[in-house]
């Protein structure tokens, strides 16, 4: 008997959801720029996340539920998690939530590249292409304001390698493990990694990177974006469980459309021309790569190929 239909609707407007969740974080961060650093933010996120994971986990599955899948793979995933959070959050302290957001979604080039490197994955030249297409994006988004950004607007592009490398990994770790086990280690993992790295920041000289004393309202602020974060990554996990990765896969630029929207209503920091040509690129090349790499995969699982 045929499987039977399952409409792919719900599962978008789970997605949809779970994207807007990021993007609500991501505002709440940037409302914090210049009061407590990108960092120490990525640390109390995390450390609150983990925190109200465990609690769960501990219901759920009791003490065996902390037994990690794979722990190597967890670390990796920990460690990836926490170089995005904090980059990304340190671009917001002097960077437009859009523009950010915007380089954040080269994932889908990185991914491809580290797959590639690390997993063997074929890799052809229209893929590259698509790949060069989406940096051209980065650079029109950045045109206006790469002299006043200088190094740092390199930053979000490398936060965006470590949400690429969370991807490779999480497919390295496939279905091993409990979800919520899953969530619980890669917050624990990116609260040890982010305090020698917070520590390191407050020492370093850099300004917006020390740490003080935060205020009660920035505590808050830090414990509904792991409520924000939190939900948005199982949203993801339990939409993706329900319907196609081709389905799922334009739900994620519409993060774009919601960064643009609150950082024009809350932070009065319209869309300029260039960010909106420059997004548009990054979104097509991202879709056209991801549409890729879909047909190479169906065309290799009908032949039988080797994908190396």
């Amino acid at each position: 008997m045929a499987d039977r239909y399952h409409s792919p609707l719900p599962s978008m407007v789970m997605a949809l959801a779970g994207f807007a969740s990021f993007a609500i974080g991501d505002a709440i961060v940037r409302s914090m720029a210049g009061a407590w650093p990108g960092s120490a933010v990525a640390l109390l996120r995390y450390s609150v996340a983990a925190l109200g994971l465990a609690v769960v986990l501990l219901m759920r599955e009791g003490k065996a539920g902390f037994a990690p899948s794979s722990l190597p793979i967890q670390i990796g995933r920990g460690a990836a998690i926490a170089m995005n959070g904090a980059l990304f959050w340190i671009s917001l302290s002097y960077m437009p939530l859009a523009d950010s957001t915007a380089i954040q979604f080269t994932n889908p080039v990185w991914a491809a590249a580290l797959s590639a490197i690390f997993l063997g994955e074929a890799i052809r030249g229209r893929q590259i292409a698509y790949m060069l297409l989406a940096f051209a994006g980065v650079l029109v988004v950045l045109q206006p304001n790469v002299a006043a950004f200088g190094a740092g607007a390199l930053v979000p592009l490398i936060a965006a390698v470590g949400m690429s490398s969370l991807m490779v990994l999480n497919r390295v770790l496939g279905t091993r493990g409990s979800l919520i086990g899953n969530q619980f280690w890669l917050a624990a993992v990116a609260s040890i990694v982010l305090v020698p790295a917070t520590i390191a920041g407050h020492f370093s000289g850099i300004g917006n990177l020390a740490v003080t004393w935060p205020s009660a309202v920035t505590v808050i602020k830090c414990m509904v974006v792991a409520m924000t974060g939190t939900l948005g990554h199982l949203l993801l996990f339990k939409a993706t469980l329900r319907a196609s990765a081709a389905a799922m896969a334009p739900m994620a630029y519409v993060q774009i459309l919601f960064a643009v929207l609150l950082g024009w209503l809350l932070f009065h920091s319209p869309p300029t021309p260039s960010m909106l040509f420059g997004a548009a690129i990054i979104i097509g090349a991202g879709w056209m790569l991801i549409r890729a790499n879909m047909r190479l995969a169906k065309a290799i699982g009908e032949s039988g190929a080797n994908p190396n």
